[in-house]
């Protein structure tokens, strides 16, 4: 009979995704990831296989959080062009109240495995299309309320816009001054006018 865990592993998912977040997937050590999740490695190793499923685990952890409220929010009753205009502004906030700033997780791992790692570029595609999908819909109830012109181009606003979450998240790392950050923002809303 399998012995039973000691252990949540939502909660150590977390605080491995954690420290993945923090330091990015080179630069972080089994070690690292023992001493944050309060596991041993042979429980790391038995219950995750190794270092490169845990991230991808981590990261699915991660989606499954984070884009899901990125979806929930645009997908919420009401004038679809402020859940936007909203979204942006979560974003921000989140960027002011991180110390220091991590950026975005999917972000950081698209800069650190995309160029080199087809099963991670391609989870990291479908994760984006999630958020694309999430704005395309609330473009269309945009269109459909008026709340933004009809000859409105959704697709391909919808990709402007997830592109410019990912641009927003990686100025935030060098420059994470919620005063610029907004002023983006600000340029990013004018293609809903």
């Amino acid at each position: 009979m399998p012995r039973q865990k000691a252990f949540d592993q939502e909660a150590v998912l977390e605080k491995a995704m954690q420290v993945f977040w923090q330091k990015g997937y080179e630069a972080t050590s089994v070690q690292d990831l023992v001493e944050a999740m309060g596991i041993n490695r042979g429980s790391l190793y038995d219950t995750f296989c190794d270092k490169r499923q845990l991230f991808l685990s981590a990261i699915a952890h991660y989606s499954n959080t984070f884009i899901q409220q990125a979806v929930d929010r645009l997908q919420a009753p009401g004038a679809a062009r402020q859940a936007i205009a909203d979204y942006f502004e979560s974003i921000v906030l989140c960027i002011e109240n991180a110390s220091p700033c991590q950026g975005c997780l999917m972000t950081n791992t698209i800069i650190e495995f995309s160029p080199h790692d087809p099963e991670v570029a391609s989870y990291l595609k479908q994760t984006l299309l999630k958020l694309e999908d999430a704005f395309y819909s609330a473009l269309v109830r945009a269109k459909d309320r008026g709340e933004i012109p009809s000859d409105a181009q959704l697709r391909t606003l919808s990709r402007y816009l997830t592109a410019s979450v990912q641009g927003l998240q990686v100025i935030s790392k060098v420059d994470p001054d919620p005063h610029s950050l907004r002023d983006i923002v600000k340029a990013i809303l004018t293609v809903l006018s």
